[in-house]
């Protein structure tokens, strides 16, 4: 359930009218101060099905052999014991949560990605790490001979994922080794026959090396006279990699036909992009960005554009859905060519919200929330996401029959959004991407 907070409501009001734990709803919810509400909120009610008293003794093992689930399972019905999975006798363990979303399209397992940057915050990490498919490590670079660019310290995150039984996933970007983006790199790579097979030798190397399980090509910007060759050099990275047991996956920017001008689209063939991948990504966000106009970072009107595209040219079980985990707070007046915006988190915009008791609105439109503030005598606007943005774009996968999901990115807070997916989904356990 999706409850909406209203003026005068408390988390044990709130927890009093479901039936459920105040303590569950505060953890769930991510609320710091017990008090600390904003009018407009979305909270994420979760309503248990079947609850376990923990008995003297007893270990996570024997509770989901004897309920027929597995101790993964119970972790994303339980994600406080990512923190201390030490049982107490009398503690609760949700074993199943009742379901709202079920029928056609939602009782099919779906991939779960998530993309990550090396210098990312375990803790925030680990958060996510249960709910996943795959972490998409950000970013190996090349030059233009095919040399590989290297992140540092990958290998910690490989293992983490493994852990979990998550596959890592190498990421691919047009990023030199003084750690800026070219395209023109891109340009160079595919037009040299020659630099891509030393690329793609040097990537199959790093990949065994490292445990990478799948290979991920994020090239923005793709000159319009490049575009068959970038088709060309993903057809060919593809078979190369497939022949060794990787998959293969590419990031689609958001288009909505075939000749739509632009530097970001003119290059970006959805139909033969999507033959020659095993996967793609379809990058469905930044209509809101650090320097354009206030608005909804995915609002759900031109979200749906872009998959009613996407699925005229692309098998529907080779596409994921990007969504984004961040908003947006600008400083108002918004004035072309100056006005920068912050980026904040889901979590700290509710927690900003609250903190200058700032009503939540929420555009039925785009299917976002936004708020309202004052600070230093100068208005501002925040756009972010919540569990009810999040519910919708869940939806968009059912009704299309979409193979899964992408997050840019999981470097921010946001358990509801992990909650809400566990509640909706039955993650698909797909190797690679």
């Amino acid at each position: 359930m999706i409850h909406v907070v209203k003026a005068g409501e408390t988390p044990a009001s709130i927890a009093g009218y479901y039936g459920v734990s105040i303590s569950r709803l505060l953890f769930d919810n991510q609320i710091r101060e017990a008090g600390n509400l904003a009018v407009g909120q979305a909270l994420l009610v979760l309503l248990p099905e079947t609850i376990h008293s923990v008995r003297t003794s007893e270990t996570l093992e024997e509770i989901a052999g004897q309920y027929g689930v597995t101790v993964l399972e119970l972790v994303r019905n339980n994600p406080f014991l990512l923190e201390n999975n030490m049982l107490l006798a009398g503690e609760n363990l949700v074993i199943r949560y009742q379901r709202e979303a079920e029928g056609a399209g939602y009782d099919t397992p779906r991939v779960l990605n998530g993309y990550l940057y090396p210098f990312a915050e375990k803790y925030v990490i680990d958060q996510s790490m249960p709910y996943l498919s795959g972490m998409y490590l950000f970013s190996y670079g090349f030059t233009p001979m095919g040399g590989l660019v290297l992140p540092e310290n990958q290998s910690g995150w490989i293992a983490l994922a493994k852990s979990f039984g998550v596959s890592p996933v190498l990421v691919l970007t047009p990023l030199t080794e003084r750690g800026t983006f070219n395209s023109n790199l891109v340009s160079q790579m595919v037009r040299d026959p020659q630099a891509q097979e030393t690329l793609t030798n040097n990537l199959l190397v790093q990949m065994q090396e490292e445990g990478y399980e799948a290979l991920d090509v994020d090239f923005e910007f793709v000159e319009p006279a490049d575009r068959d060759l970038y088709v060309e050099f993903v057809r060919r990275m593809t078979e190369r990699m497939n022949a060794e047991g990787y998959p293969v996956s590419v990031a689609l920017a958001p288009k909505v036909a075939d000749d739509q001008p632009g530097n970001v689209y003119e290059g970006v063939d959805y139909r033969a992009l999507g033959e020659a991948a095993n996967s793609v990504l379809v990058m469905t966000y930044e209509w809101g960005y650090t320097f354009g106009p206030p608005m909804a970072v995915a609002p759900l009107d031109q979200v749906r554009r872009v998959v009613d595209y996407a699925v005229s040219r692309i098998n529907t079980q080779k596409i994921d859905l990007g969504i984004p985990n961040y908003g947006y707070d600008w400083r108002l007046p918004y004035e072309r060519g100056i006005s920068r915006a912050r980026v904040v988190g889901n979590v700290e915009a509710v927690e900003l919200a609250a903190r200058t008791g700032s009503e939540i609105l929420f555009d039925e439109q785009a299917q976002s929330p936004y708020f309202h503030y004052r600070q230093e005598g100068r208005e501002h606007v925040v756009w972010f996401e919540d569990v009810r943005s999040m519910s919708a774009r869940f939806g968009l996968l059912a009704e299309y029959g979409l193979r899964g999901a992408g997050y840019w990115n999981l470097m921010r807070e946001f358990r509801a959004n992990w909650l809400l997916w566990n509640a909706t989904f039955q993650t698909s356990p797909a190797r690679g991407v």
